[in-house]
C-alpha cells in the first residue's frame, strides 16, 4: 500500500489503538490477555509517542511497539519489539511497512539487533516474520499453558 503514512503514536489514536488489540490479540498470539484495557489504562502502559503507527486514510492500520528488553547498559543495542495490524489491513503491506520502518529508525538510532517474541501456536505470524528478514535464535519449550495445551515461546532476531 503506497497511501501509508508511520508516524509517533499520539493520545487520539488511544481508542483505535485499543479496538485493534481487542481484535487481534487471542490466546493463540499471547500468553497474557490484556485486550480488554480501557483507554486510560492503554494510556498509563503505552503512552503518546511510545510507539509508531500506520494510518491510512486517517484510520489507524497498525503499531509497532518498541523498547530496550532490560535496563543494562550492555544490552542497549538490541531493540524488542511488538506489532499489531488491523484484521482489515491484515495481508496488505501494512506489518511489512512497520517493520521496515523499525528497521530504519533503529538503525539511525544506534540498535544492531532487533527482537520479537512469538508463541509457537501463531501459525501466520512466524513466515511473516521471516519472510521480513527474522530468524530464531531459541525456543522456551512448553513455556505457557494456554487451552490445556504447552506452547513454545519462540525468540527471533535480526541483525541491523
Amino acid at each position: 500500500m503506497n497511501n501509508i503514512v508511520i508516524r509517533k503514536s499520539k493520545e487520539s489514536d488511544f481508542p483505535e489503538l485499543v479496538n485493534i488489540d481487542k481484535l487481534i490479540i487471542n490466546n493463540m498470539n499471547t500468553p497474557a490477555l490484556n485486550y480488554s484495557l480501557s483507554v486510560e489504562e492503554y494510556s498509563l502502559h503505552r503512552p503518546g509517542g511510545s510507539q509508531f503507527v500506520a494510518v491510512i486514510n486517517n484510520q489507524v492500520a497498525g503499531y509497532i511497539g518498541h523498547n530496550n528488553p532490560t535496563k543494562l547498559k550492555s544490552n542497549s543495542h538490541v531493540l524488542e519489539i511488538d506489532i499489531g495490524v488491523h484484521p482489515e489491513f491484515q495481508r496488505k503491506g501494512v506489518g511489512s511497512e512497520l517493520l521496515s520502518y523499525i528497521f530504519l529508525w533503529g538503525k539511525e538510532n544506534g540498535y544492531r539487533k532487533v527482537s520479537i517474541r512469538v508463541l509457537s501456536t501463531n501459525k501466520a505470524a512466524i513466515p511473516f516474520y521471516i519472510s521480513n528478514g527474522f530468524n530464531e535464535q531459541g525456543r522456551l519449550k512448553d513455556e505457557f499453558l494456554l487451552n490445556g495445551e504447552f506452547v513454545d515461546d519462540i525468540l527471533m532476531y535480526k541483525m541491523l
